[in-house]
């Protein structure tokens, strides 16, 4: 174990000292910088294809191309912060993300574009899991990381919610290039105060790279998401899509049989497996996936049915973003007050399906903003609470061994499921656009395939939920706690080398 400052001072401690304090504010507000990259451009599109030469139905790479390499590379860089040191993954990742966003920033051309989104993807796999490992490393188990946890969902919330009313008051006052521009201040502050607050730390042993096992994942993560974003624009049945996708489920059956043989795996089997981790990983994604979904589902019902301006759309969400905030702030206290996490997680998804399918009666009429607004006021804060609930859960019960590895999955987890919920449910709706009004796309239909949509919506959330409820054992059982369990259960592989160690 390396180290330079000394490690935070409070982990026998409920209260956050002034180091503390200074360290969670550095890696939140890393996270929320990401969150907001996430989403920023997306209101710009047309204006950017106007500037820099983009056909309209190559636009959706700007987006696509981000978060192909943010999903395709962030369990491997999960997995290098633990081996080389995290501290030294998330200032390479944060160096890589200013670079990105200068080269972004004075673009001429479809293809520097296109580059420096695909940095940024980059530098995303890079600074996400491996700022989490440090924030779970640096606070305890229990209340202190609880509460930074919290804190996390709620600026992570915050940013995808705020991204595009940042987005469209940049463009509108400034240029879509000040998107990428008031990057480059934040990621160098970083740079300079983490040497000074955090420690670096890495593995005592460094084991080999488990080079099969990253190839196929990779891959197979990059397959998955172009093959998914393809059938959102092209069909179901375009060669774009089944081929892609049929590659994915290929790819990542061979990373799991490789897993199983491999003496110093990717993944460990016997962490993937385990309940807090499988089924908190299942919750994030169920959760992630259906509010990103019908974030973009509402975005598409005040702009086409409405008729509001992207601003009004993005000043609409601000209701979401705020108390989505508020539940990340209360999320320790929730999680208390409901027991654990686990039936937090459970609670969290019902409501927000509840919210979501109370969406269904939205009508043509102004009137229906206030149902927008209230639906979406408790669906964001409950959708918070979910996430963090999530996070609690799937990274708890385990060494500060293997949270780059945890945090890893779980940052994967979080990139899969805003990437595949647009796509998934804008195919649902427009199936339904098809099948009642010919694909036409006048208000009335757009109200049809939207609300149609939001109601599948929620019986996957509610479907999660009962999932999670029945196979994700309570917290406390047979006189050990589920974390007793779990380590326990894990110890002699990672004794013996041949789990993540």
């Amino acid at each position: 174990m390396t180290q330079t400052p000394p490690d935070l001072s409070p982990r026998e401690s409920h209260v956050l000292d002034n180091r503390g304090r200074m360290i969670l504010v550095l890696l939140l507000g890393a996270q929320f910088l990401i969150a907001l990259d996430f989403s920023t451009l997306n209101v710009a599109l047309p204006r950017i294809g106007a500037d820099v030469g983009f056909s309209l139905n190559n636009l959706q790479w700007v987006a696509t191309s981000f978060a192909l390499a943010a999903t395709g590379f962030t369990l491997f860089f999960g997995r290098v912060a633990d081996i080389v040191g995290r501290r030294r993954v998330f200032m390479l990742g944060m160096a890589l993300l200013g670079l990105a966003s200068g080269v972004g920033a004075a673009s001429q051309t479809p293809t520097v574009l296109l580059v420096a989104r695909v940095l940024q993807g980059i530098a995303t796999a890079m600074v996400v899991p491996s700022g989490l490992a440090l924030l779970t490393t640096s606070f305890p188990e229990g209340p202190l990381r609880a509460k930074a946890l919290g804190l996390n969902g709620a600026l992570l919330s915050a940013g995808f919610t705020t991204g595009a009313l940042v987005g469209g008051l940049l463009t509108g006052l400034l240029s879509w290039r000040w998107a990428f521009l008031v990057n480059i201040p934040v990621c160098v502050l970083v740079l300079v105060l983490t040497p000074m607050l955090i420690a670096n730390s890495r593995l005592g042993q460094r084991p080999r790279l488990d080079v099969p096992g990253t190839l196929t994942v990779t891959v197979g993560l990059l397959a998955l998401v172009y093959g998914v974003t393809s059938a959102g624009h092209l069909g179901w049945t375009d060669s774009h899509a089944v081929w892609p996708l049929g590659a994915a489920v290929v790819l990542l059956g061979a990373f799991w049989v490789i897993e199983l043989r491999s003496r110093e795996p990717l993944v460990a089997v016997a962490v993937l497996t385990r309940p807090t981790v499988l089924w908190g990983n299942i919750g994030g994604l169920v959760t992630f996936t259906m509010f990103t979904a019908q974030v973009f589902l509402l975005t598409l019902y005040l702009q086409k049915v409405l008729g509001y301006s992207p601003t009004q759309t993005g000043l609409a969400f601000s209701v979401l973003g705020a108390t989505a905030f508020l539940a990340g702030v209360l999320a320790p206290r929730l999680i208390a007050i409901l027991g654990d996490s686990r039936r937090a997680m459970i609670v969290s998804l019902v409501v927000q399906a509840a919210m979501t399918g109370v969406l269904y009666l939205l009508g043509d009429t102004s009137g229906s903003l206030w149902l927008v607004l209230g639906a979406t006021a408790v669906g964001g804060f409950v959708h918070c609470l979910a996430v963090v609930s999530f996070m609690v859960t799937s990274t708890s019960g385990l060494s500060n061994q293997v949270q780059g590895l945890a945090t890893g999955l779980a940052s994967m987890t979080q990139q899969i499921g805003i990437t595949l919920g647009i796509p998934v449910m804008s195919a649902v709706a427009t199936s339904r656009m098809l099948t009642t009004s010919g694909g036409s796309s006048s208000p009335s239909a757009v109200l049809g395939g939207v609300t149609f949509a939001l109601l599948v919506d929620a019986v996957v959330v509610v479907l999660g939920a009962m999932l999670i409820a029945v196979f994700l054992r309570p917290a406390v059982s047979a006189g050990r706690t589920e974390q007793e369990r779990s380590e326990s259960d894990v110890a002699p592989e990672l004794q013996a080398g041949t789990a993540v160690l």
